[in-house]
């Protein structure tokens, strides 16, 4: 049965919509996937605050065209389902990254982060990056180290003139004994 014209521009403008609402993009052929693995990964998106949608290329297309996204036309071919990490992009592309290794029948085609267009190996190196809030805690701690390490040198000079003032206030006066 033919989708109707209502029905592809109602396709389209989703798209664009979750397409503007993304910071990323991974585009997967999902061949392999059954419709439990299916379910089980855009649940897993979904916790991530993306969704997973399969999707029509030529309508696609189009919605790339409409938003002057630069167009992956050879990622474009055969099935095609898309990840669209509206939040935390690593993390959507560690999901599918994972499911991929997992079932040879779904590979990873490429992506689109941040308006810029990756292939399949950049795309899997980036789903291994740890975490944002990982990163974030690394980040913190590279930044309050010299802080620390100021606080502790400063306060090792601080003992040790207490000390030396202590031992002083000790020390009999030499009229006094």
């Amino acid at each position: 049965m033919a989708i109707t014209k209502a029905r592809k521009q109602a396709l389209v403008a989703q798209y664009q919509e979750l397409a503007n609402q993304s910071k990323g993009l991974i585009l997967t052929s999902y061949s392999g996937l059954s419709v439990k693995q299916m379910e089980v990964l855009r649940n897993q998106i979904r916790e991530l605050g993306g969704e997973f949608h399969i999707v029509k290329n030529t309508l696609m297309r189009l919605a790339f065209q409409e938003l002057k996204l630069p167009f992956p036309a050879g990622l474009m071919h055969g099935t095609t389902a898309i990840g669209f990490a509206v939040e935390d992009v690593p993390a959507v592309a560690k999901v599918i990254a994972d499911l991929s290794r997992e079932n040879p029948g779904m590979r990873i085609k490429g992506g689109l982060i941040d308006g810029s267009l990756y292939d399949e190996a950049q795309i899997v190196r980036f789903a291994n990056l740890p975490p944002l809030p990982v990163v974030r805690a690394q980040l913190l701690g590279l930044l309050t180290t010299p802080a620390s390490q100021a606080a502790r040198v400063l306060a090792a000079a601080l003992r040790g003139l207490v000390g030396v003032i202590h031992a002083y206030s000790q020390k009999k006066s030499p009229e006094a004994a």
